[in-house]
């Protein structure tokens, strides 16, 4: 990417930072077309439809990064995350489920997909999946985090035991 895109970029995510969306969007609106898909471009993009709920939009972020960027963890991740907040969770589950394989070291993966079983019922399941994500993370970690997430709330007894 070339310096004037880059700043544009850097400039959106400057705006992100202060809570100013509207400046932000107009920073990425700035870049040249052709960046338009570079695969920073849709991480901040993601980001901002995110932050204004717009999960839709958010969603067809996220697949163009999955399509464009297949190698890229985060892509698969922000997918799921968006197909949960549309409460399309099992579909965020089957979508998600490839990615652990494709990145084993990725402690959110199974992280996420704790949280996905755990939210469909599937308690067992998700007391899986969290280990996972302990033997990728720690243990200490992994709880700092679900202690306090509502898609485990069903483990939270299980997490004081930890």
């Amino acid at each position: 990417m070339d310096a004037e895109n880059r700043h544009y970029l850097d400039a959106s995510v400057g705006w992100m930072g202060l809570g100013n969306l509207g400046e932000a969007v107009q920073e990425l609106n700035r870049m040249a077309p052709e960046w338009a898909h570079h695969p920073d471009v849709l991480e901040v993009r993601w980001e901002l439809h995110g932050r204004q709920k717009r999960w839709q939009e958010a969603l067809r972020t996220a697949e163009l990064l999955v399509d464009s960027y297949p190698d890229r963890c985060s892509g698969w991740l922000h997918r799921s995350y968006c197909l949960h907040e549309l409460q399309r969770t099992l579909e965020a589950w089957n979508k998600l489920i490839p990615a652990f394989d494709k990145f084993p070291k990725e402690a959110t993966i199974p992280y996420n997909l704790a949280c996905y079983a755990c939210r469909l019922g599937n308690i067992d399941v998700a007391k899986v999946w969290l280990e996972k994500a302990v033997l990728i993370r720690g243990r200490r970690a992994i709880k700092a985090i679900a202690v306090n997430d509502k898609d485990l709330l069903e483990l939270h007894a299980t997490l004081h035991e930890w």
